[in-house]
């Protein structure tokens, strides 16, 4: 009894090490362990193509004409932990933001340390750098201490320049961008005959004009 379980047990292990070994050998043979790269792919997952995200607005000068400054004010109250507005309002985490609009960058509240990434920005707040700053302080003054990720509506960002330029004036709204030119004459629809005026006018184009001394036909 002993025997035959000694001698099964040994074909059983003997079984197991040759199958383990053979997997070992194939799977170096076949390079199991590796990725195969493919040089073209078996189908494509097709997607839309990023290409800045969401799809362009209208322009700042049309949202700034038909901004709210008491909706601006609203979105003000995420500033109001780092801001004041008010006339002569003090400085705190942030300046005071009082007739910002129009003000060189980074030089606006005296006394108040700017980080050199705005102080040393150059140029005014105009309504553009004061949307690019709003949508992402970072992205326009990048090592601003300012830490706040920026507003992601363009109508909120506009509401609030309605509200900063009413605290303190500013510049006029830059104006709406001009809609894209009409085609100057629209084709005509199939079938519709032309006007009298048109088809007298495609009549002498077409019809060649006599020299000056060619005799006529009777």
């Amino acid at each position: 009894m002993d025997d035959r379980f000694n001698t099964a047990a040994g074909w059983v292990l003997g079984a197991g090490i040759i199958a383990l070994g053979a997997s070992i050998v194939s799977g170096m043979y076949f390079k199991a362990d590796k990725h195969a790269h493919v040089e073209k792919p078996g189908f494509f997952i097709q997607g839309e193509a990023a290409e800045g995200g969401e799809a362009a607005g209208p322009d700042l000068g049309t949202l700034l004409a038909s901004a709210d400054p008491a909706a601006g004010e609203k979105v003000f109250a995420k500033c109001t932990a780092c801001h004041t507005i008010n006339q002569g309002g003090a400085n705190g985490i942030g300046p005071n933001l009082w007739a910002i609009v129009g003000k060189p960058v980074g030089k606006h509240a005296a006394g108040f340390a700017y980080s050199s990434a705005l102080s040393g920005h150059g140029g005014d707040w105009t309504y553009e750098n004061l949307d690019h700053w709003l949508t992402s302080p970072r992205a326009f003054a990048d090592g601003t201490k300012m830490s706040f990720a920026g507003l992601g509506k363009a109508e909120d960002r506009a509401n609030l320049l309605a509200y900063l330029k009413a605290n303190g004036g500013g510049p006029d709204f830059p104006a709406p961008a001009a809609p894209a030119a009409a085609e100057e004459a629209a084709p005509s629809e199939a079938g519709e005959a032309p006007s009298e005026a048109e088809a007298a006018g495609a009549m002498g184009a077409d019809e060649p004009v006599a020299e000056a001394g060619a005799a006529t036909a009777n």
